[in-house]
């Protein structure tokens, strides 16, 4: 029965390619033709494949409604969750994953940071839209005349002197963020507090989350934070991985470069240790 199953499963992959018929379908299978065909009629039956009038097979209706509707039933905030607790585990501050729903940033999770100074938000409360790091990623992401017409719609509060002044800074801004792909937050919400932040990605490439991690300034550096991002985006590209349905990474960061994308994660204890010795 396995060797059936693994037969018929292995006729979808084939027909994602192309239309095939009968001979060719066999022949990839390596099997006789009446097997091949009586693996057909059972996916036929349960709309996975589709016979034209040609006696070409395609993929069926049916295959596409059930991939649509496993999409819709993802809970991105259920995958998520043990890989924010990881990185709140190795890097000791504040972790949020955030979504962008009905013109709202929000967050949706949150891990709390474990030193005594914190910053406040909360699950459920809409970001700050024009400066946040989770809000750059999510919106950056939009096709561009959507992005614009936001950007004009948007009013833009000066939280701090590093807040985002308007709507041609903010389009300049995303665009900065969506060619490399991460977004930070240097106290243009509060001036104590920086972020630096990673997308999380669908199956389809698109932006479907975004997790960050936070900290006061009297707590690390921005500088010390930024050393943070190789480790933020290893974990969006995990839960990306593992959203999308692939297998999860667990080879470690270990990059040494400068750049802010490939600079080594390093916990402010380590730090500590480091000066101590």
């Amino acid at each position: 029965m396995s060797q059936t199953v693994d037969r018929a499963l292995s006729i979808l992959p084939l027909l994602a390619e192309g239309l095939a018929n009968l001979e060719q379908v066999a022949t990839r299978l390596g099997v006789h033709k009446s097997t091949a065909l009586r693996l057909l009629r059972t996916l036929h039956e349960h709309g996975m494949v589709y016979r034209q009038q040609d006696q070409r097979y395609r993929l069926g209706a049916r295959l596409f409604a059930l991939a649509q509707e496993a999409v819709e039933n993802l809970d991105v905030r259920e995958i998520a969750h043990p890989h924010l607790v990881a990185l709140n585990e190795r890097c000791g501050h504040t972790v949020h994953l955030a979504v962008y729903e009905e013109n709202e940033v929000l967050y949706i999770d949150k891990v709390e940071s474990r030193y005594p100074v914190r910053m406040y938000s909360r699950i459920g409360k809409p970001v700050a839209i024009t400066v946040a790091a989770v809000a750059k990623l999510l919106l950056a992401d939009l096709p561009e005349p959507e992005r614009r017409t936001l950007a004009e719609r948007l009013s833009y509060p000066a939280y701090t002197p590093r807040s985002t002044p308007n709507a041609a800074a903010f389009l300049k801004e995303l665009a900065t963020v969506r060619d490399q792909g991460w977004a930070t937050d240097f106290g243009g919400h509060e001036e104590s507090i920086n972020c630096v932040g990673a997308p999380i990605r669908g199956a389809d490439g698109r932006v479907v989350a975004a997790c960050s991690v936070s900290a006061p300034n009297v707590v690390v550096s921005s500088d010390e934070l930024l050393s943070l991002l190789p480790l933020v985006r290893r974990t969006a590209e995990e839960i990306s991985r593992e959203y999308s349905g692939g297998a999860p990474v667990s080879a470690p960061v270990s990059h040494t470069s400068q750049n802010p994308s490939r600079v080594t994660a390093e916990t402010p204890e380590k730090r500590a240790e480091k000066t101590s010795s």
